[in-house]
């Protein structure tokens, strides 16, 4: 397995990923507006994006959007998006990506890595396993806008 972070070569793959991401959250199939989406991100440079790949065929990915923290005058990084195909799960490629990552962030001197996951979703023993806090003390609040 390698990881590195995403190319323009990738987009087929990676559009299939995200779209497979979003069916997983219950979006609608859209293959398109995921390739769309996957290529504004690297075009632009608005997020960093790591693929998982096993021979040439990428298995997995995780998207991370730069923030920052005015408390410890910091950037940190916002880890939205961690996907692994169906066939692959239990293969290790989420753990590699989580720990590649983190050891991105290190090399950042970031703050660290933020996430938000359903109460429901297994990967909290992995998210703990691999050094994870869960914030317990606070509320998380969203706002959204119409359309």
């Amino acid at each position: 397995m390698t990881i590195r972070e995403a190319q323009r070569e990738d987009l087929p793959q990676l559009a299939e990923l995200m779209d497979a991401y979003r069916v997983f959250y219950g979006a609608p199939s859209d293959i398109e507006k995921a390739r769309v989406f996957m290529h504004e991100r690297i075009i632009k440079q608005d997020s960093v994006i790591f693929v998982a790949l096993q021979g040439d065929r990428i298995c997995g990915f995780t998207q991370l959007y730069p923030s920052f923290s005015s408390v410890s005058l910091r950037p940190l990084f916002i880890l939205n998006d961690l996907f692994v195909s169906p066939e692959r799960r239990g293969a290790g490629l989420g753990e590699a990506l989580l720990m590649h990552t983190q050891e991105f962030c290190r090399n950042k001197n970031a703050k660290g890595l933020a996430l938000e996951t359903g109460v429901d979703n297994p990967a909290q023993d992995l998210y703990e396993r691999l050094g994870w806090k869960k914030d317990t003390g606070v509320f998380h609040y969203f706002w959204t806008s119409r359309g």
